[in-house]
């Protein structure tokens, strides 16, 4: 029987993993339970598992970028310490990673194979993530980016716009950030899928299909949950300055799924509605 192993698992993507591994052989460790950067510890975690799903992140943007070095030991030395261990342990490790290695510059999608180009501090430590898994286990190691995360289980935009729409007047949202919001409990099934496929080790794109700006999401989240999507107003990036720079496009493609003879993940647009009806933010 196969055994997995999640790290970081007490997540918004963890916990739905946990959902989507229900009844099987599953360990799931928060960051308070095991040390991905401590060597031994992940040894021990890892002996006698077959699959690794590293949820386990420094995720604090902003925060990254005045301390690189605490984000890089999370990001980069983490998934490297896990590398080594799956790959010692003939074991597959599915490394979640993130649009912000790329500059964000694009005007169509970014391909599994664009070069790594990262924007800020936190995407150089994701990227380093990435390069370590993919050399240290080339056999079983997966890179997954994904975005615009949102779930049940954690802080989140549609949730956050939900609270405001009923507290303001109006909100304001920028339209010049281009990405695929993604729900968590799809990209969890679909990492499981890609688990189970035997599809070969590499890099995948984890997003929701389709495209939207942080506006666009903001007045599907409104209209999905019955609220006045004109409370919504645009603005731009300019009006929301923070340490660190973000991406303008984040837009990735798709097409490793599709040569791994598997579906994509489906439209951001068809994903919200479920999540929004389901109960996901408390509505």
């Amino acid at each position: 029987m196969t055994r997995y192993l999640i790290t970081g698992a007490a997540g918004m993507l963890g916990t739905d993993l946990q959902a989507a591994l229900a009844g099987r052989d599953v360990v799931a460790l928060g960051r308070t339970e095991l040390d991905i950067t401590d060597p031994a510890a992940v040894a021990a975690a890892v002996s006698g598992i077959d699959v690794v799903f590293n949820c386990a992140a420094y995720t604090a943007v902003d925060a990254a970028e005045s301390d690189e070095e605490a984000a890089s030991a999370v990001n980069a030395l983490g998934p490297a310490t896990l590398a080594e261990a799956t790959a010692a342990n003939d074991a597959k490790l599915f490394q979640i990673s993130t649009d912000y290695v790329f500059q964000g510059d694009a005007t169509s999608p970014y391909p599994e194979d664009e070069p790594r180009d990262p924007l800020n501090a936190y995407g150089r430590t994701k990227a380093g993530g990435e390069e370590a898994v993919l050399r240290l286990n080339p056999a079983g190691g997966y890179v997954v980016r994904t975005a615009w995360l949102y779930g049940a289980n954690g802080a989140n935009f549609p949730a956050t716009m939900l609270r405001l729409g009923r507290e303001r007047d109006s909100v304001s949202v920028v339209n010049d950030q281009v990405g695929q919001p993604t729900w968590t409990a799809d990209l969890a099934r679909q990492l499981v899928l890609l688990a189970d496929s035997g599809a070969p080790a590499g890099v995948y794109h984890g997003t929701n299909s389709g495209q939207a700006s942080w506006f666009d999401f903001a007045q599907a989240t409104f209209q999905e949950a019955g609220l006045d999507p004109d409370k919504v107003k645009p603005t731009d990036s300019s009006q929301f300055v923070r340490p660190a720079p973000r991406p303008a496009y984040s837009v990735l493609g798709h097409d490793a799924w599709s040569r791994a003879g598997l579906e994509p993940m489906r439209s951001w647009r068809s994903a919200l509605h479920d999540a929004v009806t389901s109960g996901v933010f408390g509505e």
